[in-house]
């Protein structure tokens, strides 16, 4: 069986049209004689829509109940028992509530799909996977449907249904998208137009790579190499040489001009140990991206093949390169990059823009700077010893044996040492060596004897050749050492960065760690991330000593940026550990601004927790007790009328009446003051041997006792280390939440046992029970979970108790029911 095709109508928002569109699709086909019927789609009240639906077959609905409420779902099983050949079907990013068919709707369409049936469907661009994260961002509404990338990327078609902000908006005042009653609040805060204009270009911008994904896929099928102008696309190289900032700006200039796309490319070569990038190339980066290029870094061994793949890759219509700074002779032996690059582009114009360095980017260079040492002083100095001791010592020794040798003898053993003298002290011992074995030989074991003269020309053929091959031999020696303590500089450096990675992972505050880390990498003394104050410098961090008090006391300092800078005292750092002192400094740079945000975000977090505390204290105050206040009022006011005549009886009740009102009043008044003086931690208990069996009863008995409790309690049971007063607060909240909850006719049981060196009471209610999930925010302060808005109590009476019971050095904990409901659990340790 044939898959069917799938059609996807996009849009950046609601009310862009996409049901609308995809309807009028739906009735086109009907008219052309295709069997089309209505799956699933959601009109949301809006009249127009509505009536696009005209006399096209809608599958009904199927009816789901889930936790006592009835949801409508499409019937998949209706509309494969139907088979119609086009189902329209609505907002496919669904989530089907549980016991459905599928978990989203999504994978609905993959089952109508799959049985050769096409659809046509809608979406909007936030559902998208990938992109969820960044709406959140940019909405400040985090979207709890999504639907994978890959699900719409396989769709047969995607068609964007688009709408100008100031279009869409206007829609929405004219009441088209939502009810009167949600218009102001959805066009002052979601349809504001910067986010619908983010969300507009992000549609655009994924139906766009969509549709170059389609034409690169095109391309491929049918042998298509060479680069089709759809889109202009400028492409500059990059190769951070000196100065070089003129072809990114000429070639921004061209892509601005062309309406086109800007890509900046430096070709990285591939030998090994990755290089340190060239000086320029993180200006000339910060350059392009101003500019409103991409910047993109390769790795190659060939810069011209690199350059040339790319452009293929990214269909580049224009090449924009720099003018050579190689000499002549230069190009020659190494090629031309320019010429290579021309020759291989193709149709893709190249540009090749002339510029010339100024004073300050092209400094002057010193032709004669001194190469590093490779070893060592103390190697070195024991290469020139062993050449001032081992040459006279060796001459002395062929002297002696100089009748059973032969001039190639000595010059292989001459070579000999300067090959020993080089490996232990690199090239200039090892030259010095070279030149004093070619004049000792001469000058003792070539003909004439004790002269400087050779008669022979085969002799000095010999001789030029020996200082030759000793010279060479002592470059590669000390060749061979440099590049060993390149390398193990190299393992040193991965060495660092890897700890600062692993510190940067492993630590929430990675702070300390940089600092102890950096001193402990470069050997220094000390160093310390020193802050800007208004009275002088403060230390924000130190490790060793002395720790120095500002910059200036410090051999070298690094400004980080936040007022903050990083000083370092101890030996001067060579100019190679430059770049690991840049990864060190970055990291705790970003460390700084890490700390600083988390203490901001620390002290938001508390204004916020501050902010729900008052709106919820202002919201139960202002119903809670306003409403026995108004009660005691109007009982008192009828009272005190003079043309009522009020039996003793009535006046009886009345008065019981505000005396309950008043008892109320008085528990809600005690639980807010117990509620502040948790908060402020000013609660204290005074511990001491009690018994249960003494604290239950006197705690009902303030309550005013209730037939449906069920008590169980010991007389038997140990003695608890408890603050009588507060554990009668205890147990009187307890049960007067476990009777708010229980239902009529349903007991409440208050029962204690022994366990271990513990006594746990419990009260046991019949009502609905909490979810696990809930459990612990039921004893947050007003908290009054699944309560009907006039619902009596703040909601403190569990977290009142909670605190009482953490003062007490006591647990309390939620278990279920058996049979159903809640119960809470004090957990006491029993009294010595």
């Amino acid at each position: 069986m044939a898959r069917g095709c799938h059609r996807i109508y996009l849009g950046a928002a609601a009310g862009v049209g996409k049901t609308y569109a995809m309807l009028g699709e739906g009735w086109r086909r009907r008219e052309r004689g295709t069997d089309v019927v209505v799956g699933f789609v959601e009109t949301h009240g809006r009249a127009k829509t509505a009536e696009q639906l005209r006399d096209l077959e809608v599958i009904p609905r199927r009816r789901m109940t889930y936790r006592g409420a009835t949801f409508e779902e499409m019937d998949v099983d209706a509309i494969l028992a139907r088979r119609p050949q086009v189902a329209l079907i609505d907002e496919i990013a669904h989530t089907n509530v549980p016991g459905c068919r599928n978990a989203k709707r999504w994978q609905d369409v993959e089952e109508l799909l799959k049985a050769g049936i096409t659809v046509v469907s809608t979406l909007n661009i936030q559902h998208l996977e990938s992109l969820n994260d960044l709406v959140e961002r940019i909405t400040g509404v985090k979207q709890r449907e999504t639907i994978p990338d890959a699900v719409v990327r396989s769709a047969d078609q995607v068609e964007l249904v688009d709408m100008t902000p100031e279009a869409l908006r206007r829609r929405m005042a004219h009441g088209n998208i939502y009810p009167p009653e949600k218009i102001d609040a959805a066009i002052a805060n979601y349809f504001r137009p910067g986010n619908l204009g983010a969300l507009r270009e992000l549609a655009l911008l994924w139906v766009a790579d969509r549709v170059d994904e389609a034409l690169h896929e095109y391309m491929a099928a049918h042998g298509i190499d060479e680069q089709w102008e759809t889109r202009e696309r400028v492409m500059v190289a990059l190769t951070g040489a000196p100065g070089a900032d003129a072809p990114i700006r000429r070639a921004a200039r061209m892509a601005r001009r062309a309406k086109a796309d800007l890509l900046g490319v430096h070709v990285r070569i591939q030998d090994g140990l990755a290089a340190p990038p060239p000086t320029q190339l993180q200006a000339h980066r910060r350059l392009l991206e101003e500019l409103g290029g991409h910047y993109r870094e390769v790795v190659g061994d060939d810069v011209t093949k690199a350059l040339l793949q790319v452009a293929r890759a990214e269909q580049v219509t224009q090449i924009v390169l720099g003018s050579s700074r190689r000499s002549r002779w230069a190009e020659l032996v190494r090629g031309s990059v320019i010429n290579a690059v021309i020759r291989g582009s193709g149709n893709v114009d190249v540009h090749v823009i002339s510029y010339q360095p100024s004073a300050e980017d092209h400094p002057r260079l010193h032709p004669l700077r001194r190469r590093p040492a490779a070893l060592s002083a103390r190697r070195q100095a024991a290469g020139f010893l062993l050449a001032l001791v081992g040459l006279p010592l060796l001459t002395v020794m062929l002297h002696v044996w100089r009748d059973g040798l032969d001039l190639s003898s000595v010059l292989l053993l001459y070579l000999s040492l300067t090959v020993a003298v080089a490996t232990v002290g690199g090239l200039w011992p090892g030259l010095l060596t070279a030149l004093g074995g070619f004049l000792l030989s001469d000058y003792f074991f070539t003909a004439p004897v004790f002269h400087l003269r050779i008669s022979d020309p085969q002799i000095v053929f010999a001789l030029i050749v020996f200082v030759v091959f000793a010279g060479v031999i002592s470059a590669l020696a000390d060749l061979v050492a440099r590049r060993t303590a390149e390398a193990a500089r190299a393992r040193a450096e991965a060495a660092a960065l890897a700890r600062l990675s692993s510190t940067l992972i492993d630590s929430p505050d990675p702070l300390p760690r940089l600092v102890e880390d950096l001193r402990a990498t470069f050997g220094l003394d000390s160093v310390a991330l020193l802050r800007q104050a208004p009275d002088g410098w403060a230390v924000e961090r130190a490790d060793g000593s002395p720790v120095p008090s500002s910059p200036e006391e410090g051999t070298d300092s690094l400004d980080l940026g936040q007022d903050v800078t990083l000083v370092l005292t101890g030996p001067r750092m060579p100019a190679d550990d430059r770049r690991v002192l840049a990864a060190f400094a970055a990291q705790l740079a970003l460390a700084v601004v890490n700390r600083r945000l988390e203490a901001e975000a620390a002290a938001a977090n508390g204004l916020v927790k501050g902010n729900e505390l008052r709106r919820a204290l202002l919201s139960a105050v202002s119903h809670d007790l306003r409403t026995p206040l108004a009660s005691i009022k109007a009982w008192t006011t009828g009272l005190l009328q003079p043309d009522v005549e009020w039996s003793p009886e009535d006046t009886r009740e009345i008065l019981q009446a505000v005396v309950a009102e008043v008892d109320r009043l008085n528990h809600l008044v005690g639980d807010l003051l117990d509620m502040s003086r948790l908060q402020a931690g000013v609660v204290q208990a005074s511990n001491k041997p009690v018994g249960l069996e003494e604290v239950v009863p006197a705690a009902l008995r303030s309550m005013g006792g209730d037939d449906r409790l069920d008590i169980e309690v010991p007389e038997t049971l140990p003695r608890v280390a408890a603050d009588p007063t507060l554990l009668e607060r205890v147990v009187a909240n307890l049960v007067a939440n476990a009777l708010r909850w229980s239902p009529e006719g349903q007991p409440v049981r208050v029962h204690a046992g022994a366990v271990n060196d513990h006594v746990e009471l419990r009260v046991a209610d019949r009502g609905r029970g909490i979810p696990p999930a809930d459990r612990e925010r039921v004893f947050q302060p007003f908290q009054r979970l699944g309560d009907q808005p006039n619902g009596s109590g703040v909601g403190l009476g569990l977290a009142v108790a909670h605190g009482f019971v953490e003062a007490m050095s006591g647990t309390l904990s939620i278990e279920d029911t058996p049979g159903g409901g809640t119960t809470m659990v004090v957990s006491l340790k029993a009294a010595p």
